[in-house]
């Protein structure tokens, strides 16, 4: 198994700025609330109510190791200005609940209802990107009565079909080890000047990119990975009957297009592509938006979806 110091010297050089030197600069954000949960806890959520009443809410659902802002923050504006939304943190990650059971994908899929239930939202547009597609199709399968359409981004029905997957998932000790690592904020540093090198449009944000990509809780994020590893929607994926679209980001690395095209065939969805790796919504923002918007028009054109509000 490798050693996280190791891996972090390893890495090579790459042409990044000093934090020191840099202002701190906020990206836009919607407004954040606590919301209370009678029984589950105290969850931190992002809340955008339209000023049309009759503009569509989307749920959304972030992906593993992130959280809702470092996931939607360069999306935020824009679906602002068509749609309501909610936006939570899962278990863990981010300013997520934290908690002392073991986090699965079907708690943080109930979370989201729960909040929802809190907040007197009845009707949503899922919109799940990377482990938020699996906790939006829990989401669906658990709680259709409150789903309108589902989309997803960036993700599939399972991560274990082959035999190197599940080799690669062996490795999630390795993943926990360097997020409690003294040198991972540098590995951070490191890692997000590939995303985000010197003159990128997001340069400005990096010192909150860096501090957000630190808030989760790397036990939470181990198990969660372990959650992942074990998820299959192969068998229920096409039950599922809600209207559906699929975002495939046909350079991505991490999650192989050809299982995103898949999971869309299971769904039956309208499919829209972004040639673009994983990390597309800070590396290629405005395509990323484009892509989305167009996604969700077509989705919502679907002659079974109806209007559904905050």
């Amino acid at each position: 198994m490798s050693d996280p110091d190791q891996i972090e010297a390893d890495l090579p050089d790459l042409d990044f700025p000093d934090p020191i030197e840099m202002s701190f600069v906020l990206p836009w954000l919607p407004e954040a609330r606590l919301v209370q949960v009678p029984g589950r806890g105290e969850f931190f959520v992002r809340v955008h109510r339209h000023e049309d009443p009759s503009a569509p809410t989307l749920a959304l659902f972030h992906g593993w190791t992130a959280s809702a802002d470092l996931q939607f923050f360069t999306a935020y504006r824009a679906l602002a200005e068509r749609y309501s939304f909610v936006a939570i943190d899962h278990r863990g990650h981010g300013r997520g609940l934290r908690t002392l059971d073991p986090f699965e994908l079907e708690d943080a899929a109930d979370d989201m209802a729960a909040v929802l239930h809190e907040l007197g939202v009845h009707r949503v547009v899922t919109l799940g990107y990377s482990m938020g597609g699996p906790i939006s199709m829990l989401f669906t399968r658990r709680h259709p009565h409150l789903v309108e359409a589902l989309v997803a981004q960036a993700t599939a029905l399972e991560w274990r079909a082959s035999l190197r997957e599940r080799l690669t998932w062996m490795g999630l000790p390795v993943v926990g080890a360097v997020l409690r690592s003294w040198a991972y904020p540098r590995y951070l540093r490191r890692a997000i000047a590939r995303v985000i090198p010197v003159g990128h449009e997001l340069e400005a944000y990096l010192p909150w990119i860096l501090g957000e990509m630190q808030r989760g809780a790397s036990q939470a994020i181990v198990e969660a990975g372990r959650c992942l590893s074990r998820y299959d929607a192969r068998e229920w994926g096409s039950d599922l009957g809600v209207p559906a679209g699929v975002l495939v980001t046909t350079r991505d690395r991490l999650v192989p297009p050809r299982k995103q095209r898949r999971l869309a065939v299971s769904l039956s969805a309208v499919v829209h592509e972004l040639d673009a790796d994983h990390l597309c919504t800070m590396a290629q923002p405005a395509g990323y938006i484009d892509a989305t918007l167009a996604l969700l028009d077509e989705v919502l054109a679907l002659p079974t979806c109806t209007s559904v509000s905050l």
